[in-house]
């Protein structure tokens, strides 16, 4: 049996039109290449453990989880990541745009101001190569997550929004400066899908993987 095929999804916005919190460059760099770069690595990985599959190879497919798991991770987070930006000027950018999300990070954190300090900070605090979440648990509630490398969410958990803290996402713009990136990224947050996310659960945050296949 053929192992399924990704391949990258188109950006819904311009390379340049997330200026100036995200540089044209960095927005190139980081759709054409490292996430082509995972999906390729992924597609690889898939077809060796079909076949791996087809010859009974037990050994074989255990030994390609890894891959599987980081390349897959990384095209996931990546599509995801790449829905939840908008440009700075478009209304989807504002939280009015997310209306009952909005209300419900008010209700858990106690103001948007005190939400915003503390997904920062977790931000911040990852160390090494992650990415920081806001997820709606599967029991219901917000929660800010992290994960390591590439590692997507799981576990029922819907990611509303996600950055990505490798430093290919910021450095070519703001060298070590992580914490001006983690201020700027504020500016193209897509509310608009953060709301729908947060109406919708885990098939409807995954929707735009459907589309590259």
């Amino acid at each position: 049996m053929a192992a399924k095929t990704y391949s990258l999804p188109k950006l819904p916005y311009a390379y340049n039109a997330l200026k100036p919190s995200i540089s044209a460059q960095i927005m190139e760099l980081h759709h054409s290449k490292h996430h082509q770069t995972y999906i390729t690595n992924l597609n690889k990985a898939l077809q060796t453990h079909s076949t791996a599959v087809g010859a009974g190879d037990i050994a074989a497919q255990i030994a390609l989880q890894p891959a599987i798991r980081f390349n897959g991770g990384g095209h996931i987070n990546h599509s995801l990541f790449w829905q939840n930006l908008a440009p700075p000027s478009s209304p989807d950018a504002k939280t009015a745009a997310a209306p009952a999300l909005v209300a419900e990070i008010t209700k858990t954190w106690g103001s948007y101001d005190k939400f915003k300090s503390a997904f920062s900070a977790a931000l911040l605090g990852i160390q090494g190569s992650g990415w920081g979440w806001l997820v709606n648990e599967s029991q219901g509630g917000l929660r800010i997550v992290t994960t390591k490398d590439q590692d997507p969410v799981v576990g029922g958990e819907v990611p509303i929004f996600g950055v990505d803290m490798w430093e290919h996402a910021y450095y070519l713009q703001y060298l070590n400066g992580k914490a001006a990136y983690v201020e700027n990224i504020w500016k193209v947050i897509n509310w608009k899908v953060a709301e729908q996310r947060y109406h919708g659960g885990p098939d409807d945050a995954f929707a735009a993987l459907k589309s590259s296949m």
